[in-house]
């Protein structure tokens, strides 16, 4: 069941690039373009996003139990680093460059375009060289996640 729920979660999460025209480079780019002709679609499209996640949390929060799991797994982590702020760069430069990000790009896979592919298989050459060479190797904490238990969060359904 838990397959079942991601492929469904990144169904409607592709759908919703491709409704929003989010796949399209061009659209991302003209969002950053404040002092051109400045296309403001990507801001009301984060700002939806962010009001369906936050009602998604509120309700999660609410809950004594996942659905689809044993335990919730809350980051148990809110510092900010110099690994956060670099990679948060990298992102913003690329993003910046290309006008597309990983979900997109992973989208538009599907039209077999070159620069496409190109981009995706440069990211995850990066994802794989982070793995392997990363002073802090991002599959260890894929193998063995740090969460905070549940029991430990207090529940807004235990008053």
């Amino acid at each position: 069941m838990p397959v079942l729920a991601s492929f469904l979660c990144g169904l409607i999460f592709g759908a919703g690039l491709l409704i929003s025209g989010m796949t399209d480079p061009q659209k991302v780019l003209g969002f950053l373009d404040l002092f051109g002709a400045w296309d403001a679609t990507l801001a009301f499209v984060m700002a939806g996003a962010v009001a369906v996640s936050a009602t998604g949390f509120a309700i999660a929060r609410r809950r004594t139990a996942p659905a689809f799991s044993a335990r919730f797994l809350w980051p148990d982590r809110n510092d900010i680093d110099a690994p956060l702020v670099g990679g948060a760069v990298l992102f913003g430069i690329g993003w910046g460059l290309a006008g597309i990000c990983p979900g997109p790009a992973l989208v538009n896979l599907a039209g077999l375009s070159l620069p496409i592919v190109v981009f995706v298989v440069a990211m995850l050459a990066g994802m794989i060289g982070q793995n392997l060479f990363g002073k802090n190797p991002w599959r260890w904490r894929t193998l063995a996640p740090s969460a905070v238990e549940t029991a430990s969060l207090p529940s807004r359904a235990d008053g």
